[in-house]
């Protein structure tokens, strides 16, 4: 039998059972794909992270997430959540498929840098159906794992929508309903059907294309953000020229083993 170390961290979180739950798995060596794939959807969470330490100087471990149905090329709140579990002090480094990415801590918060993803104007026949709305702009972030991103006129229009998710999985990308928030400066949701996952709580990775998306329409480049899940979570964004650095809390709930 093999033990496997195993946390399950609530990432962008306020308190303990909210925000975004990811588990995360450090590992001395790789399993085989199968395997890791199969624990991801053992464990059923949006992302399950596995790290193994890193030989390379620029990074202290190598980093892969998994959905229950696939791996992705980025994802923030498990890394955040990587971060949470594996920093000691200062910052800790992982390699990905996104480049390096870094978690270092700041206070209570954690603060995460990826890279930003630019965003324009775009066509999505369709969407607007899927969505059931009558009326939004759409926009296509390039970078990570993309972005469809649907403009709405207010927080209250974006709590109401109520997708046809077997439609959705028409669109291989994020969809992200947005408009400007109540409490927050930004509200949004997010659907990753084509991951498996009908609505994600609190999503890293879209914010690397909403805060250059808001910045520009904020006028500055620090604001706060509120994904408005039924869990929900706060970060704190900031633009920093290429990057996105992302600000929010952990919280350990669940740390055992997983046995294989």
């Amino acid at each position: 039998m093999t033990v496997l170390p195993f946390f399950q961290v609530d990432a962008f979180a306020e308190r303990p059972l909210g925000g975004n739950p990811a588990a995360v798995m450090p590992l001395e060596q790789w399993l085989d794909d199968s395997t890791l794939q199969a624990i991801a959807a053992e464990n059923n969470l949006s992302e399950t992270a596995f790290t193994v330490p890193s030989e390379d100087p620029e990074a202290d471990y190598h980093l892969r997430w998994f959905t229950p149905t696939t791996e992705v090329d980025l994802c923030g709140h498990a890394t955040l959540a990587s971060g949470h579990i594996l920093l000691n002090q200062g910052a800790v480094r992982f390699r990905t498929r996104s480049g390096i990415l870094r978690v270092e801590r700041d206070g209570e918060l954690l603060r995460l840098d990826l890279p930003a993803s630019t965003v324009e104007p775009a066509e999505a026949a369709g969407l607007l159906d899927a969505l059931g709305l009558e009326h939004g702009e759409i926009f296509r972030g390039r970078g990570g794992n993309g972005a469809l991103i649907v403009l709405l006129e207010s927080e209250a229009a974006v709590r109401a929508v109520a997708p046809d998710f077997p439609a959705l999985k028409a669109w291989d990308s994020l969809v992200i309903v947005t408009a400007s928030g109540l409490e927050q400066d930004v509200a949004s949701r997010v659907f990753a059907v084509y991951h498996g996952i009908d609505e994600d709580p609190v999503t890293g990775s879209a914010h690397a294309a909403l805060v250059p998306f808001w910045a520009g329409r904020l006028g500055r480049q620090s604001f706060g953000a509120h994904q408005v899940s039924a869990r929900g979570g706060l970060l704190k964004c900031e633009l920093r020229g290429d990057r996105v650095v992302l600000g929010g809390r952990c919280f350990t709930v669940i740390e055992g083993s997983f046995q294989l």
